[in-house]
This record gives C-alpha cells, structure tokens and sequence, in this order.
C-alpha cells in the first residue's frame, strides 16, 4: 500500500466502523426513557431546563436540536437518546484513527514491506476499536440519553486532535490543533468533566515533543506542571470566571445604582477587552507562546459558552429549574455543586466525628453568604446568618486523605476497617448527668459528690464492659457497635481511622472493588448484572476459566440455572485482558515515551478518578460508566496487542499467511467473543419498562392529586411521562428529596401545566436558604396542640419562637410535638376524598406525632400544604421510601389504591415493622380499575432484556397486587382476585423477574380462589428454586457458608413458608410429600439450627 492508498483504506475501515457502531447502537437503543437520570435528562432537554448540578447544557442542547425531529411526543425520548448514539458511533470512528496514527508513529522506522506493515496497523485498530465498541460499560452508555457517551466522544477527540498537534508542532500552523483542543475542553464543561482527565496526557505531549533529554528534574518538573494545568482548568479558570462574573455585578448594582444585569454586562466587556488587549499586545511584541496560551483560553471560555443556556432559561421560570442558576452567583453555587454535602479530597473530616460532636475551640464557622435579587431596593442582598453559621465537628476526627468520611455509612466502613476504639472521656463531667436526674451536686458534701460521681462512672463502665463483652462474643455485631457509640458518644473518645487504615480502604475498596473489578468486568468477564456489596453471590467479575473463579466464587459447575441463565453473566475467558496487556507491554517496550502519555490517561480517567469520586460502601448503583476514558485506553492497548501478535508471527514464525490468522484469532478472542456475550443484556430494543412504571405511578392517583415522591427513580420518569409525553399533567409531583430547597419550593408554588400551586403559605423570605433549614424541638406545653396553631408559631420571625443552641446561636423552634388536623367531614364527602363505605369511619381529628429532634424546611412545607390543602386535591405518596417523614408523620391515615399510598381522615392501624406497601386500608375498587388499566411496557415479552431495576420494581408491583388480591378475597370477591393473580403472572413471570418470595402470596391467593393446580404449579416453580439456591450452598466450602448464613437461612425459611401455604390451605398431600424433601435440604445446614417440618 501507498500512502495514498493507507489514506482511502484509513478513511473506508474507519467509516465502515462508524457505520457498524451506529447500526449495532441504533439496533439495541432504548426506545423511550431508561431509569435513573435518564427521565430528567430526556425532560430538560426537550424542552431545554435546569437539571441537576452541575449541568450538561451541551449535552441539553444537543438533545433538543435531535427531539425537533420526533414525529410525535413518544418519540421525543428515543431522539434524545440519539444523541448517545451518534456520539458513540463517532467515538468508535475517531478511536480507530487515533489508533492509525499511535501503530504509525510506533513503526515510523520500520520500513520493510510497508504494503502488509499498514494492512497490520489497519487490522489491529479496527480489533482494538471493536473492542470497545462491544464493551460492557461503554455500549451500556451508547443506548441511553445520558451524558457519558458525549463525554466518551470529547475525549476520543481530544486524544485524536493530542495526536495530531504532536505530529504537526513545529510545522507551520501547527498550533490550530491546540486552539480545537481548546475548543473541545470547553465544549466539555457542558456536558461531564471527565474529558478534563485529557488534559495531563496533552501536556505529556508537549513535554516529549520539546525536551529531547528526560532528566528526573524535568520529568518530575512536568508531571507537576501537567496536575497544575488540570486544577487550573477546572479549579481555577471557570469558577473564578464565573465569580468574577457574580462579584462585578453585585458591586455594579449595589454600588452605582445600576439595573440588574449590568454587572454582567460589563464584566463581559471587560473580559472580551483583556482578551483583546493581551492578543494584540502578544502579537505586536512577537510572543508567540503567550499569545497562543491566551488564544487557548480564550477558546476554552467560547466552548463552555453553552453555560449561558442555563441562566437564560431559568429567568424563563421553566417548570424543571433545579437550583434556579438565574444569575452568575447562582451559576457558580451550580458548578460548584454547593447543594451536594461537601467533600474534602486531601483532608478533611471521618466518619467518627459523628460520634464526637462539635468541635470545642471553634463549634461553628462561616458559611457563604446567600445572595438575592430585593426587586423593591434595587440591590442585591445577603438574606442569612453566614456568619459562623455551620456546624464544625469536632476537628480532632479530621484526617489526610479521608477516605471514609460519611457518618451514616459508618457500619460498611466497620466492614473493611474493623470498629473503632473507644475509652471514657476521662474529662467528662458527670455532674451534669445527676443533675439531669435531680441530684444538685453543690448541695452535696464533697465526700457525697465524689461518690455519686464515682457511681455514675462505674455504672457506664458496667455498661461498655456488657457491651464488649456482648460484641466480642458475636452476640451483637457494627451496626448495634455504631448504635452504642451514637448513643453514648458524648461520654467516650472515639479512635478516629488511622491513614493506614483509610489508605487500605481506598486500596481494596475503592481501587479493587469499585476500579480493578470494573476493569475486569469488561476484559474479563462478568458474574451477573446484579448490584454487588462485596459478596460471593453478585457483581463480581469472571474469568471463565474453573480454576480462577471456584477458588474466588465457589463451584462455578454447581450454580443455580438462574445464575447461569442471568443476561449478565459474561464470560470472556480473560483473552481481551491478555490481548491488553501484551499491548500494554508492547507499548512500554516500543516507546516509552508515547506510552507513558497513555499510562497517564488511563491512571487519571480511573485511580485518580476514584481518589477524587471518594466512593462510600456501597453507591445506589453499579458506577462502571464513569470509568469509560480509562477502558478507552485499555481497548487502544487491546489493538497493540493484535499488532504484537501479527508482527510477531511474520517475524519469528515465517509463514505468509500467520499474521492474517493471528489478527482472525485477535478478532474472534475480542470483539467478536464480547459482542456475542455481550448482545443480549446490552439490547434494549422494545422494552418500555420505565415509562410503564412512571404511568402507573400517576395512574394510580386521583384526578388533580398532589403526589409526594421519594427519590430519582419514582421521580424522574414520572418527569418525562408529563414534560415529554404530557401525560397526566394534572398530578403534581412533588419530590420530598428536594423540598428542603428553596428553589424547589419556589417551584411548587408555581402553576405547572394543568396543576395548580400548592397551597404553600410561607413567603419566599422565610424558608429562603439559611432560614428554617431545621426547626427544632423545644417544648413548651404537653397539650396536643392544632396545626393551626403549630403553623402560626413556625411563622412567627419573632426572638420568643427561638431556641437557644451552643455558641449564642438561635434557630426556629416547634413548641409541641404532638398536632391535632381537624377533620372537615362535610369537605371530605363532597370531595369523595374515602369511598362510600368507608363514610362510618371518618374520624373527626388526626393526629400527629412529630419527631421529639428537629424538622427539615421539607418537613414543614408538606405539613403546611396538607392543612391549606384541606381535602380540595387528593394527596398521595409514592410509598418508597418507609421514613416517617417523607409521610408527612401520617402513616396511620393512608388508603392504598394502584402503586400509592392516598391520605384519608380513617385511621388504619399500622403492623409492626410494616413496610410502605403494608400502610392502610385498600380500596379494592379504586385498585381494581387501575390495575387493570396499566399499561405494562412489554414486561411479560421473555425476549426483552429486564435489567435490574425493572426487576427490582416488580417487588413494588407485586406487592401491592398481592395485598390487592388478599383483600378481594376477604371481601369474597374471587374472580376479580384471579385476574389480578393472573396478571401479575403474566406481566411478571416468575423465571424473568425473580424475587421469589413476593410471588408466594399468589400461590396463597391461587388456592383461596379455587385454582389448586394453578397454586401447586407455582409452588412447584417457586419450590424448584429454593432447592436450586440450597443445592448451590452446600457445595460452598464451610468457611464461605458461613459468612452467607444470613442468606441461606433466609432461603430455608422462604422455601418453609411455601410448605406452609400448601398445609393452612389444605393440601396434605402436597405438604406430606414436600417436607420429607424440604428436611432432607434443611439436614445440609443443620448447623444453622433451623427445626425440621414435622
């Protein structure tokens, strides 16, 4: 091959692999919305809103651009996620040309036989860049509209424009590609940061590229300067631009007089004219590398224009404004994630200061003043209390890199680094104690002092000897260890981790299991798609190879079929790992300079990522996706490694045709052994499980209703059915999570398509940020007290309504615990608010017991729209979260009706340990109809891929079903209980939606409605996978059931309760012939202790 032809073969692969990844993408894309983000995502960009922090207007941009072409509102979602697959289809095309250039440059001087050289390098970049093509992670990320995929495509143009200005440096205009790389470093804040992580590898380039000789001095010299770089981009430049920004108005307008926005105005003038200034002052001296370096940042600020996007949208009061960025201060407080806990990096606090309280020498410290628009004055003004406002806790549990920092994560963190060691305070003062209990110790002698003090001491003594004792024998394990030390904190001093403990804990938690086991997932093979929390049973990765996976998972021959049969389970015999680190070796031996640069790349889009991300054991889901750019880079060495073994076999071999058959032999050991694997759980074609489940949510509540929901996935899908689709318009969703924000509130009370505003009566000026953030218990009578006047005292701005707390500061107080609703029976019948035969049990009051600690903003404002509400809309909860709070403190008057939970004036008692879906009453004809109305987005079809959260949803599902059927039993209605029995078995198969023990209640339901074969059909399915899982643990060696007990006697007792079921409904004969088998399985683990059926 010429050059010429090198270029048009160069040009057909990388466009013929373009076309491949779009067509594999397009194929196996999600059709509407996915769970999690992607319902938010999909909503602000069709109609361009305010997401989460810290934003992705690009990406929101671009999405809106792409939903123009929808043809009609249920295609929006699937244009959206267009997006994601064009970007990722043009990673594959530019990773490919990376790689040509990389293999070019690599055997620049090896210049026999360039025709079959440049057939190799075009053969191994089209391994390596299939390879990632078919990886887990990233083509998890290439079907659905979240940002990763976009990210993915900046940093393949990067690196490829990285190449290219390595390449053409010191040609004439060399530089334009540093200015592009400028440009897409900016573009790259409006959408993730993760193409950032570039940065450090581009300054390699550079370094490379002009300094001939490498000293230590100049190496380490330029390994600080490329860390330099990459916090002044993202620590530095955009933050203090943005501030710059925010303080030149508030002077501007504070201080001259001038409108609002003049200050923005004229900060950007003053910026455009530095900028003009210091290009022609560059370039009449002749400056060439300060006139570029200011053209570079320039460039950067062009791209992240798309940051205008957000303030301009927000001052149109959009419907989904999270965090209001309607101003430059504002915008900063976005970027900066301020509404997010903060998070210390290299020293900060651990998660012990939970145990330690405030801090002695300094309780409190500044926090940032809150600035606001005052429309009447014309002026910005600082509306809280900044001033030494913030808690500070306790410093001496303050550490260098304080990896486990998050208090209520203490007992997983006990898990890898042992409990903490405590003492008595030996300063503690245990007079204050007597005189809690009455005891003046001044009115005491000093000898009677001395006494009672030494009594209270040596009974807490007696206490923690109990309870060590109690914890050394197993008798109580970290969570009663963490219970213990919240409870007698203030009397002890709690041992704060030590570096080498946290340094361990980052090491094995999260490099090994939140990083290495990524890596291998995608290389090596992976277990099953489930959530893992460092467990044998999921999430952890394969190799295929027996020897390996029996000694780290036990018998691999022995797992149940269901494990076996899980879409998730990918086995790629470890080979893509071996082609990445033959390449890896290659690299390093062939250049070690240009493999250095790609070292950094892959260390910095992962370990140094992980250092930054500070993972908690364990996050809400799998985070693999973020790790994209460094399996980016494994996937280049992938294609090394298919260019080491082609060259090998021509070189030592000496066979024509090895080299074509070592790269057929690099293809099928990687991309196409990962595609095949990997198909069937990354196709997400025809499944319309999230949209079905957002449906069902407002299908379930009444027309008009307020509808309180808990968290992303009952919140942000149901986002998209009303943005997007326009459906159910009427129900407002009101997120618990978010209303303790002022922004968020301010949007409640807004008027939202046809929902009206809440009936919030606080003034913006009292539950602004710094104002009844909490409100704190301080008793002041012991009456039951209305919410009338509950309410009129929390609005009170008066000193008399505040309490005092350390350090001279105040706060909002309550004044009883326990609130009186007075129920207006007349509104209640004519509103329909209970169904006819519940009218008897209207009660004329509900009350309510509030927390004896403090209350959120949040907490008040739900209290404060259910009594202006006062039964005109229905008020409903989504029931998944089982916090007293996020009901409002009401769950003793709920009615169930579909997947909600509905308040009503009927006071239902409330089972003890009672889970959501277990709250009130059911009104089986509201249950019935909605039910039976659900659209169930192709759930039933074996041939879609149910990823885990639509599984996990059916718990939600079946749930409520199964109380549904229970209770049209009870009411005798049994043929409406079989439909509903029926279809839950038919949009739920027992096979494709597992947890096997919300299905029991049905075979309950199928006996108790006269279908005894149907039931002992089910019992037979479910009994099957009982013994399978229990078959599965006794081949575990001794040492390894142990640490699973907790889960085989779960399946034990499951697999009982189905032998129970046979016997209360009559089945002898079933039942007689079943525990002869349950005991022979019970037998195998008899350690256990679990009593055989007699």
């Amino acid at each position: 091959m010429g050059n010429f032809t090198f270029k048009k073969w160069n040009n057909i692969v990388g466009w013929s692999l373009f076309a491949l990844a779009l067509s594999v993408y397009f194929k196996t894309a999600e059709p509407t919305m996915s769970f999690w983000d992607c319902g938010e995502y999909i909503a602000t960009s069709a109609k361009l809103q305010a997401g989460h922090p810290p934003g992705a207007p690009l990406f929101q941009m671009l999405g809106a651009i792409f939903a123009g072409f929808a043809l009609n509102a249920k295609q929006v979602a699937f244009a959206v996620n267009m997006v994601s697959v064009l970007a990722s289809a043009f990673t594959i095309l530019f990773m490919f040309w990376s790689l040509t250039l990389l293999l070019t440059d690599l055997t620049a001087k090896e210049t026999e036989n360039p025709g079959k050289k440049n057939f190799m390098i075009l053969g191994a970049s089209a391994v390596g860049a299939l390879a990632f093509l078919f990886s887990d992670s990233f083509w998890f990320s290439a079907t659905e509209a979240e940002v990763y995929a976009l990210a993915s495509l900046l940093i393949a143009l990067i690196l490829w424009s990285g190449l290219r200005w390595g390449r053409d440096m010191y040609n004439p205009q060399g530089n334009r590609w540093l200015l592009l790389i400028s440009m897409l470093v900016g573009l790259s804040f409006g959408v993730h940061f993760l193409a950032l992580l570039t940065m450090p590898s581009l300054s390699l380039i550079y370094y490379f590229k002009n300094y001939g000789k490498i000293t230590i001095k100049n190496f380490i010299i330029a390994n600080i300067a490329m860390v330099a770089l990459l916090f002044f981009v993202f620590a530095f430049l955009m933050p203090y631009t943005m501030a710059f920004f925010g303080k030149t108005e508030i002077f501007v307008v504070n201080n001259f007089g001038l409108p609002f926005n003049s200050g923005t105005l004229l900060a950007f003038v003053i910026l455009t004219g530095a900028f003009w200034f210091g290009l022609r002052f560059t370039k009449q001296k002749g400056w060439a590398l300060p006139n570029t370096a200011i053209l570079c940042v320039l460039f950067i600020l062009i791209g992240a224009s798309s940051w205008i996007m957000l303030p301009i949208r927000a001052n149109a009061h959009v419907v989904i404004n999270e965090n209001n960025p309607s101003n430059a201060a504002e915008l900063l407080a976005y970027y900066n994630r301020e509404q997010y806990p903060e998070q210390k990096t290299f020293y900060g606090p651990l998660y012990t200061e939970s145990y330690a309280g405030l801090d002695a020498q300094q309780p409190y410290v500044d926090d940032k003043p809150n600035y606001e628009r005052n429309n009447k004055t014309g002026k910005y003004e600082i509306v809280n209390q900044y001033k030494g406002a913030r808690q500070n806790m306790d410093n001496a549990h303050k550490g260098f890199l304080p990896r486990m920092n998050n208090g209520d994560m203490a007992v997983n963190y006990m898990e890898f680094a042992g409990a903490p060691s405590f003492r008595i305070n030996p300063e503690y003062d245990f007079a204050d104690d007597l005189a809690h209990a009455g005891v003046n110790v001044d009115e005491l002698s000093d000898e009677e002092a001395a006494q009672a003090i030494g009594s209270a001491r040596a009974q807490l003594e007696g206490v923690i000897a109990e309870f060590r004792a109690a914890y050394a024998k197993g008798e109580m394990g970290n969570t009663e260890y963490d219970k213990f030390l919240k409870s007698y904190g203030r009397y002890l001093i709690v041992d704060k981790p030590t570096l080498a403990q946290n340094l361990a804990y980052m090491v094995d938690y999260q490099f090994g299991y939140m990083y290495l086991r990524y890596l291998m997932w995608n290389f090596s093979g992976r277990q099953n798609d489930e959530q893992g929390t460092y467990d044998y049973l999921n999430g952890n990765w394969l190799s295929g190879i027996s020897a390996i996976d029996d000694a780290r998972l036990g018998p691999q021959e022995e797992i149940t079929p269901d494990m076996a049969n899980n879409k998730g389970r990918n086995i790629y015999y470890m080979l893509p790992l071996a082609l990445g680190l033959i390449g890896l070796g290659y690299h390093a031996r062939k250049d070690l300079k240009s493999f250095y640069v790609f070292l950094v790349l892959f260390l910095f889009t992962g370990i140094a990522l992980k250092i930054f991300l500070n993972e908690r054991p364990f996050e809400p889901r799998e985070r693999d996706y973020a790790l994209v750019g460094s399996f980016y880079v494994f996937a280049i060495w992938i294609a090394l490694g298919a260019f080491a073994l082609q060259q090998f076999t021509q070189r030592y071999l000496k066979a024509k045709m090895l080299a074509p058959v070592a790269l057929a032999l690099a293809l099928f050991a990687g991309p196409v052994l990962m595609a095949t694997q990997n198909w069937d759980d990354h196709d997400r074609s025809d499944r319309y499980t999230a949209v079905a489940l957002a449906k069902a949510y407002l299908d379930s509540c009444d027309k008009n209703a307020i509808l309180f929901t808990a968290a992303d996935n009952d919140t942000f899908p149901l986002w998209y059915a009303q943005e997007v689709e326009g459906y159910r318009t009427d129900v407002r969703v009101v997120c618990t999570e978010l209303l303790n924000a002022d922004w968020y509130i301010d949007m409640m009370k807004r008027k939202a398509y046809t929902s009206e505003a809440l009936p919030i009566s606080f003034n913006h000026e009292q539950y602004r940020a710094g104002t009844r953030d909490y409100i704190i218990y301080d008793p002041r009578t012991d009456r039951r007290i209305d919410i009338n006047e509950f309410m009129d005292f929390i609005h009170l701005d008066d000193e008399r309504a505040n309490v005092a707390l350390e350090g001279g500061k105040t706060a909002h107080a309550y004044p009883a615990n326990k609130v009186r609703f007075v129920v207006d029976r007349n509104v209640v019948l004519k509103n329909k608010v209970v169904p006819a035969y519940k009218h008897d049990s209207i009660v004329p009051f509900m009350d309510v017991d509030l927390p004896k600690g403090a209350i959120y903003k949040g907490g008040m404002a739900m209290l404060d729209i259910i009594r202006n509400n006062n039964w005109e809309r229905p008020i409903c909860f989504s029931g998944r979260s089982n916090d007293d709070a996020d009901y409002s403190w009401m769950k003793p008057y709920l009615q169930a009706q579909g997947l909600v939970l509905k308040l009503v004036p009927v006071r239902t008692e409330i089972p003890e340990d009672a889970r959501p879906y277990e709250l009130g009453y059911v009104n089986t004809e509201k249950s019935y109809d909605t039910v039976k109305h659900w659209d169930w987005g192709n759930s039933g079809n074996p041939k879609i891929y149910h990823d885990p959260e639509t599984r996990h949803n059916s718990i939600t599902f079946r749930s409520n079903m199964a109380r549904l059927s229970d209770t049209l039993i009870a009411e005798g209605k049994y043929d409406k209980a079989r439909e509903i029995i029926d279809l839950a078995m038919e949009k739920m198969p027992v096979d494709l939606f597992g947890y096997y023990s919300t299905v029991t209640p049905f075979a309950d339901g199928y006996y108790k409605t006269g279908s005894k074969e149907k039931a002992r059909n089910l019992l037979a399915q479910l009994t099957r996978k009982y013994q399978d899982s229990l078959g599965y643990y006794r081949s575990l060696p001794a040492s390894q059931q142990n640490t699973m007990a907790t889960s085989i006697v779960t399946d034990i007792e499951r697999y009982r309760y189905l032998l129970l079921v046979m016997h209360d409904n009559g089945d002898t004969a079933l039942y007689e012939r079943e525990k002869k088998t349950f005991n022979s399985y019970n037998s195998w683990f008899s350690r256990f202790g679990r009593k055989d059926e007699i």
